[in-house]
Parts: C-alpha cells; structure tokens; sequence
C-alpha cells in the first residue's frame, strides 16, 4: 500500500509517515503545489492532509483530485470548527480529524476507510475465479496457482486495488517504477503486454481494459474480448 501525507508541519508530517507505516510505504509533501502533483501524478491508497497549507488549500487539493478520482482522502487538521469540517466532507474527503490526535484513533479511521473502498484489504481480491492474495503476492486462477513476478504482479495489484478506476500510464509508472527512475515511460506498455497475454491465457484478458489515449483499468465485469 502507499500514501501520501501532506502537511507543512514537519512535526505532524512525520508523525503521520510513522502511525501509517505500519500499513504501508509513505511519502510526503509539505506545500499543496507539490502536493497535488504528487497526488495526481501517482495512484496512492489514500492522500492524508491538512487544510492550511502554503501555495494551495487543502480544499482545493481535495476539489481538484475529486475531478479525477475517487482516491480515498482523509483530512488531518488544527481547524476545529463544524462549518470547517462539513466544509471538508462536502469537498470529498471521507473523513476528518481534528489536531492534536491520538494515533491508534487515526490508524483505526484510516484502516475504516481503506475497508471501505476495499472489502478484502486485508487479504485477497476474489471475483470470478480469481484471487490475488496481497499477503503472499499469488495469483490463483480457477484453483490454478499462477507464476507472477516483480513488476508484472507489481502493475496486477496496482490495477485490482484501483478497480473501475482509469489509471493512467503516468500514474502506473510512478507508482512502480518511480518518479526518479531514468527508466523510459514505454516500458509500460512493454509489461501490459506481456500482463494482458498471461490473463488470456487463462482465459482472463478480458477484466485488463484499455482506455484509449487515458491509460488502463481493471473491471469487474469481464469484457467478451479483450480490449
């Protein structure tokens, strides 16, 4: 799992980066600039943030992300008043809290929202015949264990846990690869690929969408074909 924390105080920053560590891998920015690219550059599992911050506002991260993704987002922020956090939820986010916090509350709040968006996070993606235990990293296909390694599995879970959603070839390689990887964006197309004829060779290319000209989605409903 990864996630991204902003928040100009490094204090609470880093305090965030710690209690969510126990879930996952984090990343920080501490302005809403560098924040919103980072968090519209990359699928992360959930965005945390702060309201005040220099160069943009917290609503206005959360306003423009709500334009271009379901992401889940949880603000973490000194403004205490009800109208701030109806101001908040009414944004997008899908929960408040308000500084200071007690930690196992913000873990319990964060793991709530994570069981939200995904019924098996703790465990496995089930549909259809397939099952992608995030644990162990294996993919069974009708009861038939399935030999994924490194970046194919890497990009497989990507897509399953961002399901229904398009995620861009930016935002894949990003993720996996990295923002300062000198790797070429192309070597995205070169892992779909040979992602796409695993799946069909068990009969599953049709789940791995192409959208055109936007990027790649994981779907439910199994298309009659692959795309």
């Amino acid at each position: 799992m990864k996630f991204l924390v902003i928040d100009d105080n490094n204090k609470s920053n880093q305090s965030i980066v710690e209690t969510l560590s126990k879930l996952g891998s984090c990343e920080s920015a501490y302005d809403g600039i560098d924040g919103l690219y980072m968090a519209e550059a990359k699928a992360y599992d959930l965005v945390v943030l702060e309201l005040i911050l220099p160069k943009k506002s917290g609503i206005e991260i959360i306003r423009a992300l709500r334009k271009k993704s379901n992401c889940p987002i949880l603000i973490v922020s000194a403004l205490s008043t009800v109208e701030k956090r109806i101001e908040g939820l009414r944004a997008g986010a899908d929960d408040y809290i308000v500084k200071p916090f007690h930690r196992e509350e913000f873990l319990a709040r964060a793991e709530a929202i994570l069981r939200r968006y995904n019924d098996n996070f703790y465990s496995k993606y089930v549909n259809d015949g397939i099952e992608l235990d995030y644990n162990s990293k294996m993919l069974k296909i009708n009861g038939e264990y399935v030999k994924t390694s490194g970046k194919i599995y890497d990009i497989l879970e990507c897509l399953i846990r961002s399901r229904n959603i398009i995620v861009s070839k930016d935002q894949l390689f990003n993720k996996i690869w990295g923002l300062d990887s000198e790797t070429v964006i192309t070597v995205i197309e070169v892992y779909m690929s040979k992602l796409r004829k695993l799946l069909e060779s068990y009969g599953c290319g049709g789940y791995l969408k192409t959208i055109k000209n936007l990027g790649y989605m994981w779907s439910d409903a199994k298309s009659a074909a692959s795309d």
